[in-house]
């Protein structure tokens, strides 16, 4: 598919080229990186888009799948998560930045299991623009002060002091949670 086939916006395109035009990248994997944005398809046929970041382990997985089918159910809005889009990414960091420069929405649900999303939630409140469109939904647990450790406890605040820190404890609190997101 040409750029000039593609549902992407042309700004996204020369945004995305100008990013990945790096002697480290291959011209195969510029093309890949390009591939996988086009998935995306549908980030541009919805008035909103939520990327949605967690932990991959089987329990909050499901979680994971119970707030993107909760979003996806209201009208004009598609949700997501990393692995919905495809591809060999060799730099998840990269595929993360340059989704999230295009979603609508970042949502993160916080959940102190490993592999947690700690690294994006670096990049969420490092970039002004991530930050701006970030929501955090926090676990919290019955007789643990800081679960989450004092690093994350930070991100948490600032969140917390913008108003987008949302906190649940059963899976019904937060589909309630979901709701309230923009």
């Amino acid at each position: 598919m040409s750029d000039e086939e593609s549902p992407v916006p042309e700004d996204v395109l020369t945004s995305a080229k100008d990013q990945l035009d790096d002697e480290e990248i291959s011209l195969a994997e510029n093309e890949e990186i390009l591939h996988g944005l086009n998935e995306l398809t549908p980030v541009y046929e919805n008035d909103q888009s939520y990327f949605v970041l967690g932990n991959y382990d089987r329990e909050p997985i499901r979680r994971l799948n119970l707030v993107v089918d909760r979003l996806n159910r209201r009208q004009d809005t598609y949700a997501f998560r990393m692995v919905d889009i495809r591809g060999e990414w060799d730099n998840s960091i990269q595929k993360f930045c340059l989704i999230a420069d295009i979603v609508t929405y970042l949502v993160g649900v916080a959940e102190k299991e490993p592999s947690d999303f700690l690294v994006e939630q670096g990049l969420l409140v490092g970039t002004t623009e991530f930050f701006a469109k970030s929501h955090v939904l926090k676990r919290q647990y019955e007789d643990e002060g800081h679960p989450f450790g004092w690093m994350q406890d930070g991100v948490f605040e600032l969140f917390d002091r913008e108003g987008r820190l949302y906190h649940w404890q059963t899976e019904e609190e937060l589909v309630d949670v979901t709701e309230d997101l923009p």
